[in-house]
């Protein structure tokens, strides 16, 4: 797997001030991020995409997991999380879903993180400098509007048509002066069952 990484990132992002009025407490993104070749790139249509998965799934998801937790100061203080992958112009959607929607790659943050929830995602194709997006959860409450955020950055030289940026998003803390309630709250107003929302 190492030989397919062209190159990794780590962005971060602190926010001081939002609505001109000083946040009680800062609202920090981390980005960590893996250029790497598509490993599918030259073959045309290939209908078993799982041995390439197993290949390099479960060693992106360390490294990208390591370079989170070593930033946040550890995985105790990471409170939203996402992910997401960009594929380059010459391979299909289906490769960046197949890096990111794997257990094998997921799981390892998640353990690291402590989470209950799934990894909000987005998987698209882009050129080089595209915006990547990587949706944010409560890492341990669907409901919690709070951390319903969006780092959104770009890489000037990626991704390269044959290649597919894979990303995880961390936030330490929520929205600075959030005030649309939670979920749970318009559940009850409109008479639904807070305690089974998938119900709903």
């Amino acid at each position: 797997m190492p030989a397919l990484i062209r190159k990794t990132m780590l962005n971060i992002e602190t926010t001081l001030i939002e609505g001109g009025k000083a946040a009680p407490t800062p609202l920090k993104f981390i980005a960590a991020a893996a250029v790497i070749r598509n490993p599918w790139a030259g073959q045309g249509f290939v209908e078993d995409l799982k041995p390439q998965i197993h290949d390099v799934a479960p060693g992106l998801g360390a490294l990208l997991t390591e370079m989170i937790i070593d930033a946040a100061g550890g995985g105790d203080k990471v409170e939203g999380y996402g992910k997401a992958a960009v594929v380059g112009l010459n391979g299909e959607v289906e490769h960046a879903s197949a890096l990111i929607h794997t257990l094998r790659f997921g799981n390892h943050y998640r353990t690291a993180v402590g989470a209950k929830t799934y990894l909000a995602f987005t998987n698209t194709r882009g050129p080089a400098n595209c915006p990547i997006m990587i949706p944010l959860m409560d890492k341990n409450d669907e409901g919690r509007r709070s951390h319903y955020l969006t780092i959104q950055f770009a890489i000037p030289d990626a991704p390269a048509a044959d290649e597919i940026v894979v990303a995880l998003g961390a936030s330490i803390g929520g929205r600075p002066h959030h005030r649309i309630g939670d979920r749970y709250q318009d559940l009850k107003d409109l008479g639904h069952d807070v305690k089974n929302p998938a119900a709903v």
